[in-house]
């Protein structure tokens, strides 16, 4: 069965026939569904195919990696496909570089979302192109594809439009797909051959290694670089093309000093749990690039490029390592090519380690959880579990009533890191915090309990911490102290009591909901489209939470049973002033 019937197959689903008319539409709303893991919401909203969509099936803003993918698809059954619809992408590059002309000739939804790459741009995102067909690239096609990605490649050097392009064809689907189904820890298993490498195997402190010359145009081959799923253990992923060292990597491809590239490049570590080499191939189980994750992502993107060089070859070290504490001392001390930055190695930080220890010793069904990738062993109670990356968003959400960035680790743990974790922090309001957002997450299941609004539910990646915030706010407000922060613990311990966790984190919900809409329905500026992913980013809409929930508790008094209520709630909100403190500024 081929990923085409695969697909076909797949998108019989309601879901796609109910929302999108066409199998075209289909296709790239099961790619964004199957590969991106987007949710049902989030699908709708990111799909923009239609009348006026300038050769753009859909934009996906992914905040994590600072990345927008800009997806053009073409579902075919046959084996090749022509340039036209690179040349459709080609056509979305172009305009996409002027947003002002492209948003007055473009649809409503495409021009909504971009004013949200508009915003993203602002914060230094990159641009990705990708062709996602079933079909392979005639080679005419393919040529194109060269000299496109050269364009894109000339002109970031030139006015700082770092944009990549990629096409990501049937059995580059057909891989991405195996990997999803394996979504929580993909095992990469390769075979390399070495016949075309010069390669020498050593035993070194016990342990097996091999050090290869290995050609550029074998690299390209190495599974799961554009999805990252290669770089599991790496301490960061791809830092894009406006890297300077990036840019040096590219340059030297696309000039005459390839074959220099050995030299120039510091070289590739990969870790793998089991290695075996016979008759000139090496296979790896559990395959996964420490070091070389910008080298790999960067000559994949020259792609065409590189299966035309000979004699250019870098250095790769393939280490047999099936120590978990091992491997991460050797991702960690590895990278050194390209600057780590900061919120790469907080997980080592005294401040950090010191409020893990105090968690799991207050807690020790608990387990914190500091490094990226970490899994918490099975014998811990799932509720006492909690995230370093997710506890620095309930902070920034709670303490600086920040909760609009909230989605960007940048920030939390470049910025503003000295802010959020520069005191110590009670075990206490560490599990408040993560008992509250467990209890917000409730609110954004499929089943949407709270009837929340359809594009408040395509906001899933940064909405629900202002839910959280909003939790916060209930307790200031009804006690009168609306410039002061609750302590979580003593809300928490204080709804619990009453028997008010489910109905506080309702008004929250109620009451973002109701800012969102009332912001929707105001009159814009003229030439101005209003875009909910932007306020949601803006501290503009943390004034329409409060006047929502101060609505909420003025209004309740005049409704059947609401005297009894608001009594209820009132007592149950109300914490002496030593529960209050001023907010973390961070900003």
């Amino acid at each position: 069965m081929t990923i085409y019937d695969t697909i076909k197959e797949q998108i019989k689903a309601d879901f796609f026939q109910q929302y999108f008319p066409n199998d075209g539409q289909r296709f790239v709303a099961w790619y964004l569904r199957s590969i991106l893991k987007r949710d049902m919401n989030e699908t709708k909203d990111d799909i923009i195919d239609g009348a006026n969509d300038k050769q753009i099936d859909a934009i996906v803003i992914d905040n994590d990696k600072s990345i927008i993918n800009i997806i053009q698809g073409k579902f075919y059954s046959g084996e090749f496909v022509d340039a036209t619809p690179l040349r459709e992408v080609l056509s979305a590059w172009m305009q996409i570089r002027d947003l002002v002309r492209l948003q007055n000739v473009s649809n409503s939804k495409l021009q909504r979302k971009l004013s949200e790459v508009a915003n993203a741009l602002d914060e230094d995102y990159e641009i990705n192109f990708e062709l996602i067909t079933t079909s392979k690239l005639t080679p005419a096609a393919l040529n194109d594809l060269e000299t496109f990605q050269k364009q894109l490649s000339e002109i970031s050097e030139k006015d700082d439009f770092d944009a990549t392009i990629t096409v990501i064809d049937d059995d580059e689907i057909k891989r991405r797909y195996d990997i999803a189904l394996e979504v929580d820890n993909p095992l990469i298993n390769y075979d390399l051959n070495l016949i075309d490498c010069k390669y020498l195997k050593e035993t070194i402190a016990g342990t097996q290694v091999i050090i290869a010359a290995v050609p550029l145009k074998e690299c390209i081959k190495f599974p799961g670089i554009k999805d990252g799923s290669l770089f599991q253990k790496n301490v960061r992923q791809s830092l894009g093309t406006s890297n300077a060292v990036n840019k040096g990597i590219r340059n030297t491809i696309l000039s005459d000093k390839h074959k220099d590239f050995f030299f120039f490049h510091n070289g590739i570590t990969a870790i793998c749990n089991k290695l075996v080499l016979a008759d000139s191939k090496v296979s790896m189980k559990g395959l996964s690039v420490v070091n070389g994750c910008q080298s790999l992502n960067t000559i994949l993107n020259c792609s065409e490029t590189v299966k035309k060089l000979d004699e250019t070859y870098v250095m790769c070290r393939f280490y047999e390592i099936p120590q978990r504490d091992r491997a991460d001392r050797i991702s960690i001390n590895t990278n050194s090519q390209s600057a780590v930055k900061p919120r790469d190695l907080r997980s080592n930080d005294k401040r950090i380690l010191n409020l893990k220890r105090a968690f799991e010793l207050k807690y020790p069904n608990g387990y914190f959880i500091t490094k990226r990738g970490e899994i918490s062993p099975a014998s811990k109670d799932k509720n006492f579990i909690i995230d370093l990356s997710d506890f620095g968003k309930y902070l920034i959400a709670w303490h600086s009533q920040r909760p609009n960035i909230s989605y960007g680790e940048t920030k939390i743990f470049d910025k503003y890191f000295e802010i959020l974790f520069k005191r110590d922090y009670k075990p206490e309001d560490v599990q408040a915090l993560n008992i509250w957002m467990k209890e917000v997450w409730k609110s954004w299941s499929n089943d949407n309990p709270l009837g929340l609004n359809q594009t408040l539910l395509a906001m899933k990646a940064y909405a629900p911490y202002h839910q959280l915030y909003a939790v916060s706010m209930c307790f200031s407000i009804v006690n009168n102290l609306s410039d002061r922060v609750p302590s979580p613990s003593m809300c928490l311990k204080q709804a619990v009591s009453n028997n008010l966790v489910t109905d506080i984190v309702k008004i929250a919900g109620s009451s973002l909901n109701m800012a969102l809409e009332a912001a929707a329905n105001e009159t814009q500026p003229a030439n101005k489209v209003f875009s909910p992913q932007n306020w949601i980013k803006a501290k503009t809409c943390l004034t329409g939470i409060n006047f929502a929930i101060r609505n909420y508790f003025q209004m309740l008094p005049m409704m059947p049973g609401g005297t009894e209520v608001n009594q209820r709630l009132k007592t149950g909100l109300s914490l002496g002033q030593e529960a209050f403190e001023y907010r973390w500024a961070a900003d």
